[in-house]
């Protein structure tokens, strides 16, 4: 391979890696990158036999979307929350994104909580104990009480 082919396409000094080298960079399977290549999320450039070459700007595009899939938004999102998106509609994205976000952790919070009491309960079976039983019935959101199979 001739050494141009590996440089940036900006001519800038910057080596161009490979999508293994990218996939492997990051701990994922190289399909993983040519999907979100097919979602429009990442554009790598090509060499004259077609192979795939990634920059820098490359690299911190994956770990963007990684950050932002760890955070719990969609591949669908993330390629939402494009630069070419308007401020005000990014922003919109962000507040529906977050306030869902919100929902997840109450319930994991409330999950916890109940998985807690049950750990720290001194009854030998915690599905017996009063405070657990009304856990879960605040849980369900009626005051019907909790009946557990014996």
């Amino acid at each position: 391979m001739k050494s141009s082919e590996n440089r940036t396409p900006d001519g800038g000094g910057d080596e161009l890696i490979g999508i293994g080298s990218l996939a492997e960079r990051f701990g994922l399977a190289t399909h993983v990158l040519r999907h979100w290549e097919t979602m429009g999320l990442l554009t790598p450039s090509r060499d004259s036999a077609g192979r795939r070459r990634y920059g820098p700007a490359h690299v911190t595009r994956v770990a963007v979307i990684l950050r932002a899939k760890e955070a719990g938004l969609s591949l669908d999102t993330i390629r939402s929350l494009s630069a070419e998106v308007d401020p005000a509609e990014r922003r919109d994205i962000l507040r529906e994104e977050a306030e869902a976000l919100r929902s997840r952790i109450a319930a994991a919070q409330a999950s916890l909580e109940l998985i807690e009491c049950a750990l720290n309960c001194d009854h030998e079976d915690f599905t017996r104990c009063p405070h657990f039983r009304q856990m879960v019935t605040d849980r369900i959101g009626r005051d019907a009480p909790v009946h557990v199979p014996v």
